[in-house]
């Protein structure tokens, strides 16, 4: 079993440090993707373009419906009294340019929602607040979504209101808390905001701009598969969210709002390069890679964790080449075709893109999936050929790596496994005791926590897997939880990370016992954590 110490955390260097700035981007979005469907479906049924607002099979159109809903005018502002007064004169139209939940949901409810969430990581609930009225100006002093002015002003705005709370903490008079808080708050919260209106929120407008301009000379171009030899490599080091949620969802929800879609959305959320990689490995893989790669193609493409492909693609670095390949292939076609999606497919699951490109259009739905189906194909091509060329060197032990975890476990079973000694002696030395102390035995585990970048995917269902073991081998009292790393408390007894992601884990939880795994799905350090569980209850007996 992959242990690590619980000395003090070292510094990770560059690749811990962008991780945990796309941990960061990624966990302001992701708590709010469910908002994120809700919108996208709302415009791909009630929009001009939309299912509702287009002509139906038998020639009438769903009007008034669709213009109500989705909003038939400019004005993104609801006056009932100025609606009711148009309808009752007949003037339909003006009655429908009054209401419309497409453009206050992009232009407000998705943006405070992510300052928010933005806010809380920062300075738990204050932040959020002061977080949120601050976006609120930048909002206002622009004419488009602020999605990326949210995801800066919203950590921001609740930084400084931490700094400010510093000043006085610890000298308010007794009964004078709230008083102070709740003032000190509001106004910091109304010269952030009129910052944001006059300042902040024209200068973030110049970015988006800028940003969106780049993009479209790289359509104009022709030049945007080539995105893909920097989202590929960046995906399999667990930077996928970052990337994805950080970068290409602010400015694919600009684009959809005018366009209807955007292949914004499916240049790292294809699950297409993932699945030809599960796929190469099956056929011409070996060992436990062979064998596990079926189940993992089927998570990956129906379940949507892009994550649980990433350990293949580390295993046998150069396949690398072999993604960036399939990942340009399915941009160039979607680029070519115009393919894209309605709203962010999170996960990236075959379902998930489904749901957001038969809005467009089945013509579009067709485009995407053949989009897949050529990413999927030409990565599996490259992949076979260069696992067919190495074939040979990975049937030995040591070319095997995931077949020398498991023959090391089989080794072991039924005495006691020497990783598991290690793993004994890890946590006697770098547990609660003092430093030179001779304590021999482990702590008792209690709480195991699976830790990934977003805490919800490829660490929920390691969370399950383990939590079925521990059922069947009859120990009942033992919680198994999932939660993002930057969410880590130090409360845990045992947390189990992906090996690319241990450092970051160490140094949320320094004085917890970490397990490093390849692969969630079959890791074989879990049988040892079972016994180890095991052995602790037969000590308490």
């Amino acid at each position: 079993m992959t242990t690590t110490s619980t000395d003090a955390p070292k510094k990770g260097g560059l690749r811990v440090g962008v991780q945990r700035l796309g941990t960061f981007l990624s966990g302001m979005i992701m708590p709010n993707i469910a908002a994120f469907i809700a919108w996208g479906f709302i415009t791909m049924l009630f929009i001009p373009a939309g299912f509702f607002g287009a002509e139906s099979p038998f020639g009438w159109h769903w009007a008034p419906v669709a213009e109500i809903i989705g909003g038939g005018g400019d004005s993104a502002l609801i006056n009932w009294p100025g609606a009711m007064t148009a309808l009752a004169e007949g003037d339909g139209g003006n009655f429908f340019g009054y209401v419309g939940l497409v453009g206050p949901m992009v232009t407000y409810l998705l943006p405070l929602l992510i300052a928010n969430t933005a806010g809380r990581l920062v300075y738990g609930e204050r932040g959020g607040v002061v977080a949120t009225i601050a976006t609120m100006g930048v909002i206002v002093g622009t004419n488009i979504p602020m999605f990326l002015g949210a995801m800066i002003m919203g950590p921001l705005a609740a930084w400084i209101t931490k700094q400010m709370d510093r000043l006085w903490d610890g000298k308010i008079r007794p009964g004078f808390e709230m008083l102070v808080n709740n003032f000190s708050a509001g106004i910091l919260g109304m010269i952030l905001a009129i910052a944001g209106f006059f300042a902040f929120g024209p200068v973030m407008l110049g970015i988006s701009t800028v940003l969106g301009a780049a993009v479209d000379w790289l359509v104009t171009l022709q030049l945007l598969p080539l995105v893909s030899i920097i989202v590929e490599p960046a995906k399999v080091l667990f930077l996928n969210n970052a990337i994805n949620h950080g970068v290409f969802t602010p400015l694919g929800i600009q684009e959809a709002q005018e366009f209807g879609k955007s292949i914004l959305f499916l240049i790292e959320a294809n699950p297409g390069p993932g699945l030809g990689l599960l796929l190469a490995f099956t056929f011409f893989g070996v060992g436990a890679a062979k064998a596990s790669a079926p189940g993992a193609a089927i998570i990956q493409f129906f379940g949507g964790i892009h994550e649980i492909y990433f350990p293949y693609a580390l295993s046998k670095p150069t396949t690398i080449l072999a993604l960036i390949a399939g990942g340009a292939a399915g941009v160039t076609t979607n680029m070519l075709l115009g393919g894209g999606l309605a709203f962010p497919a999170a996960p990236g699951s075959i379902i998930a893109v489904t749901a957001a490109a038969i809005g467009p259009g089945v013509g579009n739905l067709l485009v995407v999936y053949l989009s897949v189906v050529i990413a999927a194909t030409v990565t599996f091509l490259i992949t076979g050929v260069i696992l067919r060329a190495s074939r040979k060197r990975d049937l030995a032990a040591e070319g095997d790596t995931f077949g020398a975890a498991i023959a090391q476990t089989e080794a072991n079973k039924g005495k006691k496994s020497e990783h598991l000694s290690n793993l004994a002696a890890t946590a006697a030395a770098g547990g609660t005791a003092a430093a030179g102390s001779t304590a021999t035995a482990i702590a008792p585990i209690q709480n195991i926590v699976f830790a990934c970048d977003a805490g919800m995917g490829s660490s929920a269902m390691g969370a399950s897997v383990l939590r079925n073991k521990l059922k069947k081998a009859g120990i009942e009292d033992v919680k198994v939880t999932n939660q993002a790393i930057a969410n880590l408390d130090g409360t845990a007894d045992l947390v189990i990370t992906q090996q690319q992601l241990t450092d970051r884990a160490k140094g949320k939880s320094p004085n917890s016992l970490h397990v490093s795994v390849d692969n969630f799905m079959n890791a074989p350090q879990y049988e040892e954590v079972v016994e180890m569980v095991q052995s602790q209850k037969k000590e308490e007996e």
